[in-house]
Formats: C-alpha cells, structure tokens, sequence
C-alpha cells in the first residue's frame, strides 16, 4: 500500500466535507428562492404600474389613481434626517465606547443598554416618539419627530457595526502614532477612523434599509394618510412610501390589483439603489486600504 493513499478515515472525512457542503448549500437555496420569488412577483405585479407619471404624479381619485412623488419625496426626507441625526451621534459613542471608555460596570451596563434597545419592537419606539419629540419637544407630527424617532430606534445598529469595524484596526496603527508623539485623538482622526470607515458605511447601509420599510413609528410621528404637496421644511408632515403602500392596502377601496405591488416595487427600488451606492462608496474605501 503506497504511503499517500487515502485511509478510511480520510475517505470518511470527505463523506462528511461533502455532506456539509450540500447541507450548506441547501440552506443557502432555501433562503435565495424566497427572495427571487418576492421581487419576481413584484415585477410582474407591479411593472404595469411604472411610468413617468407614476413617479412624477401626486395620487388622485381617492388614491386609487395617480403615482406617488410625495410619498417618494417625503421618504427620503425622512430617511436623510434619520441619517443626518443618528450617524455622527452612534459613531461618537462607538468611539467613546472603544477607544476611551474604561472597562468597568458602567460601559457593561451601557453596552447592554444598546443590546436591549435594538430588540425593543418598533411600535414602542413609536409611542416613545410620540411622548418624547411629538409631546414634549413641541415638534408636532413632523418630518423631524419621524426621523428622530426612526435614529433612536436605528441607532445600536451605527454603534455596534462602528465599534466592530474600530476594533478591527490593529493596535499597533495606534502605538505607531503614540510613539510619534501624536495624541490619542490625532491617532483616532488621523489612522483609525480612515482606516474604519468601510465598517462604519455597513452600519449605515443597514440603517437604510430599516429605516425606508419602518411604518409604525413614523405613522404616529410625522406621516400622513394623504398630502398632495410636498414639505418645505422638517416640521411639515409628509407622504411615506411604506404609510402609502399600507393605506392602500388596506384602507382604501377600488384600487387596481397593479397599484399597491407598484408602490412595493418602488419602496424595494429605494433601498436597492441607495444601498448599492453606499456599497460601491465602501468597496472604493477597501481599495485604498494599506493593510
């Protein structure tokens, strides 16, 4: 028997490498089909309904007619003020949280503190912003009260991604700078920030996406069942694409079978496109890296 032919416990451990591999590959099937099945029934459904004026148009008729541009303009309002409110607040205190923060019973309790807020269901979040921005801010129902209230329920997911993403920059980034006499902020602004951002542009993708399909905190903060015009500042109500496909749904009698995977579609549009932007921004950053 030749010295490098394969023992029965090596022809075992490839039985089992391949049955894993078909394991794993199984489950990676059962969870693509789902997604294939959802958007292709949404371009069938709703491909009739796409056109300029769809997109361009206010809803007529009792909202069974028309497009929806105040509900698609209202949507990135409210999601550029969530981002606006929550990106720079998360990423300051991931980088208290991992560079300065002491490990003691506070941080613990603070870092569990993030834990919890991101299992809190989205209707509390809702009613938190009712009682908190709506009540008593005085900001009224609003663009402002609904993205806030979105940043708050967005926010661990900055945090967390933004800590992840520091604490992947080697230690020895940040002795190199000390040893030059930079101070702990120089190294941070100068080194570990630059050299995080991809991981900090995660958290932010992340954050798009839940925040364009949120419906229950910004339908009792700051959207409205119907406006035909659009917001002039962050203290107007708006139209939201993921109230409009919801009262449409729902609420709203006689509308064409087309209207409401439309309105789907569009939502799904939103965040494919501003999620692939951001991708393509991180990809670019990965590329620069030195290390």
């Amino acid at each position: 028997m030749s010295m490098f032919q394969a023992t029965e416990l090596n022809e075992r451990n490839k039985r089992k490498e391949k049955l894993f591999r078909l394991l794993f590959g199984g489950m990676t099937i059962l969870l693509i089909v789902p997604v294939v099945v959802i958007v292709a029934t949404l371009i069938a459904r709703g491909g009739p309904a796409l056109s300029w004026d769809f997109f361009f148009t206010a809803p007529s008729n009792g909202m069974t007619e028309g497009g929806v541009f105040p509900a698609l303009v209202g949507t990135l309002w409210i999601v550029a003020v969530a981002l606006i409110a929550s990106v720079p607040l998360g990423v300051a205190a991931a980088l208290y949280l991992s560079e300065y923060a002491p490990d003691n019973w506070l941080t613990r309790l603070i870092n569990l503190a993030i834990i919890n807020l991101a299992g809190v269901p989205s209707i509390v979040h809702a009613l938190f912003g009712v009682g908190a921005f709506v009540l008593f801010f005085r900001f009224g129902t609003s663009i402002l009260a609904a993205s806030l209230t979105l940043a708050i329920m967005t926010l661990p997911v900055v945090i967390v991604s933004t800590r992840e993403s520091l604490q992947a920059v080697p230690r020895a980034f940040r002795e190199a700078c000390w040893s030059m006499g930079a101070t702990r902020w120089q190294a941070i602004w100068n080194v570990v920030l630059p050299n995080s951002i991809s991981g900090i542009l995660t958290g932010v993708i992340l954050e798009v996406s839940r925040t364009v399909g949120e419906t229950a905190p910004i339908m009792f903060t700051g959207a409205a069942f119907f406006l035909p015009f659009l917001p002039e500042s962050v203290f107007d109500q708006t139209m939201a694409l993921s109230l409009h496909l919801f009262v449409i749904s729902t609420q709203v009698p006689g509308v064409p079978e087309h209207l409401p995977y439309g309105v789907a579609l569009t939502l799904m549009g939103i965040v494919v496109v501003l999620n692939s932007a951001s991708i393509a921004f991180r990809a670019y950053l990965r590329g620069k890296k030195k290390w």
